[in-house]
């Protein structure tokens, strides 16, 4: 009873919308983790402070800390005078040494064990994020908490099974012989993963080898057809993004007759060749007409409402982040689940571990992450300085940041990355103790995204310009463009909308009609070669994308497109046109005047092999 009393303030309002359920009693075995969330919470300024010092005098020697004169100084005053704001741009000489082989300690005082590729793209290539082992540790200890938590709203969740869609991507060596890989690949092949206990609230139906299997498709196929044979075990649904999770259904849609065929006989598709897999799934297959039936009847009816829960009954909710980005799949969602909850548990990414959603069956639209003040160094930049440059004088630390105020995340953490810019913006909602908490508002500076790519406004215009080229011999020029993200489709795909002029018209005849469909064809794929690596290893080896497609608009749409704009209030005078567009008129504005609809012919050239950081 002791424990019981020491943690019950986590279950209380902070913890709670005014709609959430009471919450369920705590488990001895959770005690311990929702204590440490409290203590780590009660005194942020105090726990952010012995953070700093911990990372100042464990890389008190690397020649970046040394550069900036810090002298072995541990204290914030000094680490604040001395060590300025950086991008990934002002880091990128450093790293590019340690991926080139010099082990010196150049930002981190441990060494490099790997780099983690994130899906920001710098000059249109993922950027190199350096780690090290005890890294894992802590990413580990932010997992852990996560159903400790979640146990306090969905009570039951040891009784049963996750099916979670997990898949590895494609890694690559630096020239120094140091992994660089995606950080959710990272922790699926380490140790931490593969030789984890057992653990009754995170037994997945999908067995280990077919998540580490590197071919999608056998992946998602052991994945799903492990899934449909423990159907009654499966109390949550999830995919890392809501868009992956999409995937699985349209994988379903596309393969559901074949994955019926196996489970009636016991026996996996020939398509299915890594012998690890083979092996992982013969020990869960089993002949079973019954279900083969079942998903036949489900499947085959053309009627996908529900699917979710229809197939997998005792579902309690989706487990899968739908903030950002991927807000843009809940309506879908919904569609597939009946309206099943969806939790979003945990911020992340690959240059640090950040914070849990203390209200995880809020509704999507409330989400908010309390960052944990262990996991690195916090400071903000108001979104009012960062829209002017900002410097280091103005950052704000975790515990002085105001409620509603919008700021730009800046970390230091125990790898190597001091007063780093992430380019997220968040925004204060509350507060949990004395730890606030953040509502994730948008990438800066990120136009278009369907799943982890992330495009900006430059990136696209430098697209447009390639593809346009094509446009010359026929006399043709794009006069304005806008696009969007489009995610009716499984998967989603950029769509870019262009409205031509012909230099020399011929009588009757339109600049959409003066270029021929090929070449309308041929100007999508070269939009698609001009963009970065993330997005074409989405198309290429993944699928998570699907074809780009440009939308030839009537001459005048970009001018209706303005009059619609000042007539709901924009000034004349400062309009401009919007590179992309989400909202709903505007884009049944643009789709009534399209003359003809092209798609990438081919995929874009994409290797596993090329540099991330060139």
């Amino acid at each position: 009873m002791a424990v019981m009393a020491e943690v019950s303030t986590i279950t209380g309002a902070a913890l709670r919308s005014p709609a959430s359920p009471a919450p369920a009693p705590v488990k001895e075995g959770d005690a311990e983790k929702l204590r440490f969330i409290e203590e780590m919470t009660s005194d942020v300024d105090a726990v952010q402070e012995r953070v700093l010092a911990e990372i100042l005098a464990r890389n008190a020697d690397t020649e970046y800390l040394t550069n900036c004169g810090l002298a072995g100084a541990t204290d914030r005053a000094t680490f604040r005078a001395k060590v300025p704001m950086a991008t990934y741009e002002d880091l990128q000489p450093y790293i590019r040494r340690i991926a080139d082989g010099d082990r010196s300690p150049i930002l981190s005082g441990h060494p490099v064990s790997e780099f983690l590729t994130s899906s920001g793209t710098s000059a249109g290539e993922r950027k190199l994020m350096p780690t090290i082992e005890d890294e894992l540790n802590r990413r580990q200890l932010l997992y852990s908490l996560q159903m400790p938590v979640m146990n306090l709203y969905v009570p039951g969740m040891d009784k049963g099974k996750a099916l979670h869609f997990l898949f590895v991507k494609s890694e690559t060596k630096t020239p120094g012989g140091l992994a660089a890989r995606p950080v959710l690949t990272s922790y699926y092949k380490s140790n931490h993963f593969k030789n984890r206990p057992f653990d009754a609230y995170n037994n997945y139906t999908s067995p280990t080898a077919a998540i580490l299997c590197a071919d999608a498709f056998q992946s998602m196929y052991a994945q799903m057809v492990c899934g449909l044979v423990q159907r009654h075990d499966v109390l949550r649904v999830g995919a890392v993004f809501a868009s992956g999770l999409l995937r699985a259904i349209r994988f379903l849609q596309l393969n559901w007759e074949q994955l019926a065929a196996d489970i009636e006989t016991g026996a996996l598709t020939p398509r299915v060749t890594d012998p690890s897999v083979r092996e992982a799934v013969a020990d869960i297959l089993r002949p079973d007409s019954e279900l083969a039936a079942v998903i036949r009847a489900e499947c085959s009816s053309g009627d996908w409402a529900g699917i979710i829960t229809r197939i997998w009954p005792n579902t309690k909710y989706l487990d899968v982040i739908v903030t950002g980005a991927m807000a843009q799949y809940i309506p879908t969602l919904k569609y597939y689940s009946g309206g099943l909850p969806m939790a979003c548990t945990m911020y992340a990414s690959s240059e640090c571990y950040f914070g849990l959603n203390l209200r995880p069956m809020c509704d999507p639209s409330e989400v908010s992450y309390t960052l944990m003040p262990n996991m690195c160094y916090f400071e903000f930049l108001p979104m009012d300085a960062a829209a002017s440059g900002g410097d280091a004088s103005q950052l704000v630390d975790l515990a002085r940041v105001e409620l509603g105020r919008e700021y730009e995340l800046v970390i230091t953490t125990y790898a190597g990355l001091n007063r780093y810019r992430v380019g997220d913006v968040l925004q204060v909602t509350g507060f949990h103790n004395s730890a606030p908490q953040f509502r994730f508002v948008r990438r800066k500076n990120v136009l278009l995204s369907i799943e982890s790519d992330k495009t900006d406004e430059a990136e696209l215009q430098r697209a447009v310009e390639r593809a346009s080229a094509l446009l010359r011999p026929h006399g043709a020029t794009v006069v304005e463009y806008t696009s969007q993200a489009y995610t009716k489709s499984i998967p989603g795909h950029y769509v870019i909308y262009w409205e031509l002029l012909a230099k020399t018209p011929a009588d009757g005849v339109g600049a959409g009609e003066a270029v021929d469909r090929e070449t309308l064809d041929q100007c999508c794929l070269q939009m698609e070669e001009a963009l970065n690596s993330v997005y074409r290893q989405s198309r290429v080896a993944d699928g998570s994308i699907g074809p780009l497609e440009i939308r030839v608009v009537r001459p005048g749409t970009f001018e209706e497109l303005m009059d619609y704009a000042i007539s709901r209030g924009a000034s004349i005078n400062q309009y401009k046109v919007p590179r992309c567009v989400t909202f709903p008129p505007i884009i049944e504005l643009l789709d009534s005047r399209v003359v003809s609809s092209h798609f990438s012919p081919a995929l874009p050239h994409w290797t596993p092999g090329q540099r991330n950081d060139d």
